[in-house]
Parts: structure tokens; C-alpha cells; sequence
């Protein structure tokens, strides 16, 4: 796991036998009043996919959002990429 929490976090999911190929990344990034957002993207990979864009007023909450959407993705078998 990523100790940084403002670097982006990359996940990859891979199972050829289900014919799947996913990426899923998460990253924290500062509004221009003084929130701060959890930036989510996710898709097949090759394809630019889909995003969310969830703001919070406190970065307490925004990074416990972060840390609740990795624990996630690790019970689905999401793997972190560097």
C-alpha cells in the first residue's frame, strides 16, 4: 500500500479466464475553496473509462472516504499497481 496519501492510488484486476481486464485509481486532490476531493476513475484497461468526483469538507473525511473505496477494491481482487 501507498504510505503517501496524496499520490494516486492504481489498481488492477486481471482474470483472463472471465475474459477481464479493469482498472480502478483513487486520488485526493485539493478544490479552490479549500476542500478536498476523492477523485475515482475506473474502466477495462485500454478504454478511458469513468469517473466520480466526491467532494468533502474535511480531509479527515475525504481520506477515510479514500481508505474505505481501497479496503473495497482489495475484497473484489483488485491488486495495487506501481
Amino acid at each position: 500500500m501507498a504510505t503517501d496519501k496524496t499520490e494516486p492510488l492504481h489498481f488492477r484486476r486481471i482474470d483472463p479466464t472471465r475474459n477481464m481486464a479493469r482498472f480502478y485509481s483513487l486520488s485526493l486532490q485539493p478544490t479552490l475553496f479549500g476542500e478536498l476531493s476523492l477523485v475515482r476513475n475506473w474502466g477495462r484497461i485500454g478504454t478511458e473509462g469513468r469517473g466520480m468526483i466526491e467532494t468533502f469538507s474535511a480531509p479527515a473525511e475525504a481520506e477515510k472516504a479514500r481508505r474505505r473505496m481501497e479496503r473495497i477494491k482489495h475484497r473484489k481482487g483488485y491488486r495495487e499497481t506501481e
